[in-house]
């Protein structure tokens, strides 16, 4: 705490990318600034800037630092907040990420219903199919499919979540229909491409009955992008497997309908991501609770879409 003013010095001067822009912000001459910085890098023993005549540039322990003090200030200001004007104070930003798909078409609607009740919170949004580095990214939350290795987190239980073949009816009328996974090698299919592999070893169970078919990958339309695998399935380009909440939307408005619904694949239900240790701020924990009501509300209705006698 005794270099706590240096320390949102340094926060400032990286966000605002100059010493005097950050010591007039905070009331310092420029040679104070400058002082109070190099007082700082010496308590560290690293340097945090890389400086020139015309800018600071972060070297790299500096961006790391910065990801910290950052959360650290961040705490502190809403512990603040928490004193002066009780607990229940809702303001302020939060950085969200999630999958691609389900972001831009279930997410982002429900953060607009959030704002509107809580109007003083602010957004940041990550959408990304590679699963983010809560600290390093600054993250307060990530909503995934599936639970990540890393026992550092936590990771709250949202809702369950089916995993589907899914295709347009037009695809559908004109090619038929698979009823067995062993069909699907007359079929083409749309596959989702990660950093160093493709899910395309797709699994299933039915009864005691277990088959796996692997998605021969020089016919199949590929992407690293899971809304644009999607897309791809609403325009007639083949089956897709997709997250029933992916596809929520398309199934009500009649773009994709469920194939094989008997046939089911693994399931990777949908989690809250945060950090275990980090000071979970008012927001954050008002829009967990907002959250928890949503998934509730919809699962019931996806349901209806994995019965295959409503289906047929």
């Amino acid at each position: 705490m005794d270099n706590l003013g240096d320390i949102r010095l340094f926060v400032e001067a990286a966000n605002l990318g100059g010493l005097s822009a950050a010591g007039r912000k905070l009331g310092l001459s420029p040679a104070a600034a400058s002082a109070r910085l190099v007082k700082l890098e010496a308590a560290l023993h690293t340097r945090l800037f890389e400086r020139t005549t015309r800018q600071l540039r972060l070297t790299e322990e500096g961006r790391m630092y910065l990801s910290h003090c950052q959360q650290a200030l961040q705490a502190l200001d809403d512990a603040h907040a928490a004193l002066q004007a009780g607990s229940s104070v809702v303001r302020g930003k939060v950085r969200v990420s999630a999958t691609s798909d389900f972001g831009r078409h279930v997410l982002k609607g429900w953060l607009d219903e959030f704002n509107r009740q809580y109007p003083e919170v602010t957004f940041g949004l990550v959408l990304s199919d590679s699963v983010s580095n809560l600290l390093q990214d600054d993250l307060d939350l990530a909503i995934r499919f599936g639970v990540p290795p890393d026992s550092a987190l936590v990771a709250r239980h949202l809702a369950p979540n089916r995993r589907v073949l899914c295709a347009s009816p037009d695809y559908l009328a004109k090619h038929g229909a698979p009823e067995h996974p062993r069909d699907l090698e007359r079929f083409p299919c749309i596959v989702l491409a990660l950093a160093n592999s493709y899910v395309n070893e797709w699994r299933f169970t039915l009864g005691e009955h277990r088959e796996t078919f692997t998605v021969p990958l020089a016919t199949a339309r590929e992407t690293n992008d899971g809304a644009v695998a999607r897309e791809w399935a609403v325009a007639g380009y083949g089956i897709a497997m997709k997250s029933i909440w992916d596809i929520g939307a398309d199934l009500r408005a009649g773009r994709l309908s469920v194939v094989m619904p008997e046939w089911r694949s693994p399931d990777a239900p949908v989690h809250a991501i945060y950090q275990r240790n980090r000071y979970m701020a008012p927001r954050v924990r008002t829009l967990l609770d907002f959250l928890i009501e949503r998934f509730n509300a919809m699962s019931g209705e996806l349901d209806a879409y994995l019965n295959p006698s409503l289906i047929r």
